[in-house]
């Protein structure tokens, strides 16, 4: 199996062009199952329906959607010959993601704390080169997400980090992270840079979770992207949460930092379906975005965003 080429998007189909992606959705998760977790009960709301996938990605594929990164990791559910059926069902790319979610969803059987960092880097490359265990060579096409629990690393964490990162050298893909309700995004960037990584090549998940824009904006100075994605739209988040939300996509569009931000909804529960009452893939480009528009931002800058950002970002590089 060749080297990830640079210069191409690696789906779960393949390698394709980068010019082929438009309208992007950067974190989402199909097939997710929390439920093994021993303190998760929320089993009833996992999702394991393609007829449900496949009517939400035609919704988006309706506003000028092409590509949904699914960047469940294998202790929570990742599926990568069912994600490969789904793309082939419905004609969007599929991007799949890799590696170790958080440290209370490492499984037993992956040993992370007993496996050397260079040891995990070297598994998460061969993954990433020959394709999923277990699966029909599906490759992944992005590290991530790659998570912390807490606003700290613990140790275990920092391994995984660590090893993500070597894996990002070795192959050339991007990282998109976990780091929730605090600013831990600026701590993992710490581990991946000391590891060599080009934080261009890192995408700080979840940063509406932590609504500080000097947060936002200390990330964006050291050369990595902030990800808006949990936009999961009402009734899962209220009105006056996604206006906060705006606020600061529209803040760091004023300071030119339009080309680090990504948009997505974080899809991981069946009540954010539009069967069930809920959004589903469909509240960025149909609620989202035309707010922006209305508060004026430019087609040119919405496109940046949407289109060229998670392009540049799943582009594998040099």
């Amino acid at each position: 199996m060749p080297h990830p080429a640079a210069g191409q998007v690696m789906t779960v189909q393949g390698s394709i062009s980068p010019d082929r992606l438009g309208f992007t959705l950067p974190h989402e998760h199909f097939y997710i199952q929390l439920f093994s977790h021993p303190d998760r009960w929320d089993a009833v709301h996992q999702i394991e329906d393609d007829d449900l996938f496949a009517a939400e990605i035609a919704t988006f594929q309706g506003q000028g959607g092409t590509c949904v990164v699914d960047v469940t990791p294998p202790s929570i559910g990742r599926k990568p010959d069912r994600l490969r059926a789904l793309a082939e069902r419905t004609g969007v790319d599929i991007v799949m993601g890799c590696g170790w979610y958080r440290q209370p969803y490492y499984r037993p059987r992956e040993e992370i704390d007993t496996t050397p960092t260079r040891v995990l880097a070297e598994q998460l490359t061969q993954e990433i080169l020959h394709g999923a265990p277990g699966s029909a060579g599906v490759r992944p096409g992005v590290i991530g997400e790659i998570g912390v629990h807490k606003d700290w690393l613990t140790p275990a964490e920092e391994r995984v980090h660590r090893a993500a990162a070597r894996a990002q050298r070795a192959t050339g893909l991007s990282i998109i992270t976990h780091s929730i309700a605090s600013d831990v995004g600026l701590a993992q960037l710490d581990v991946f840079e000391e590891e060599g990584v080009d934080p261009a090549r890192v995408v700080i998940g979840h940063a509406e979770s932590y609504p500080v824009l000097s947060y936002h904006l200390a990330v964006i100075a050291r050369g990595a992207s902030v990800a808006y994605d949990t936009l999961a739209g009402p009734p899962f988040f209220n009105e006056q949460w996604m206006e906060r939300v705006q606020r600061l996509v529209l803040d760091l569009v004023d300071r030119g930092h339009a080309d680090r931000v990504l948009l997505s909804h974080d899809l991981s529960r069946h009540d954010q379906l539009t069967a069930f009452g809920g959004t589903g893939l469909s509240y960025v480009g149909g609620v989202f975005v035309p707010r922006l528009r209305d508060a004026g931002v430019p087609d040119d800058v919405i496109r940046q965003i949407t289109v060229e950002n998670p392009r540049r970002f799943l582009t594998v590089a040099g």
